[in-house]
């Protein structure tokens, strides 16, 4: 379950960005552009409006691994916001090593099963980060802005 956070709260200003590298979901000026991968629609529609809101570029959701491969080839997102259970018969860390081998698709995985073991079968998707359900969807926020400013970093 997502917490949504108080209407009321400031609005934090996106990261942009400012050079003319070609980056994978953004150019100079463009917003970051991210994929949500999850399963359970409430949650996804709630993650969909909460990063357009903090200035996002929501290229799609998607609730299962092939759909968000598919996706993440055609739309060539920033990065994914990933859970590990999905629809269908392959989970979330099939999916992102698979998104991460075709076309460098890094990960956040926000997802209930964070456990050592989990995590070590994620490792080769070098994630940007875990974040545990229930988590604040300022945190995600949080994240996702750190991940940016790490992969403009590597890629400068």
């Amino acid at each position: 379950m997502v917490l949504v956070t108080h209407p009321s709260a400031p609005a934090r200003e996106p990261i942009r960005f400012s050079t003319d590298e070609r980056l994978p979901g953004g150019k100079k000026g463009e917003l970051p552009r991210i994929l949500i991968v999850e399963d359970d629609y409430v949650v996804a529609l709630e993650l969909e409006n909460a990063l357009s809101e903090a200035g996002f570029e929501v290229v799609g959701t998607a609730n299962s691994a092939a759909e968000s491969v598919r996706l993440a080839i055609s739309e060539r997102p920033l990065l994914a916001v990933m859970d590990i259970r999905l629809a269908g018969r392959r989970d979330g860390i099939e999916a992102a090593l698979e998104m991460f081998d075709a076309c460098g698709v890094r990960c956040i995985f926000a997802t209930a099963h964070h456990d050592p073991g989990t995590r070590a079968r994620a490792a080769k998707a070098a994630p940007l980060g875990w974040l545990p359900k229930p988590y604040q969807l300022d945190g995600l926020i949080s994240m996702i802005n750190a991940a940016v400013t790490e992969l403009k970093k590597t890629r400068s």
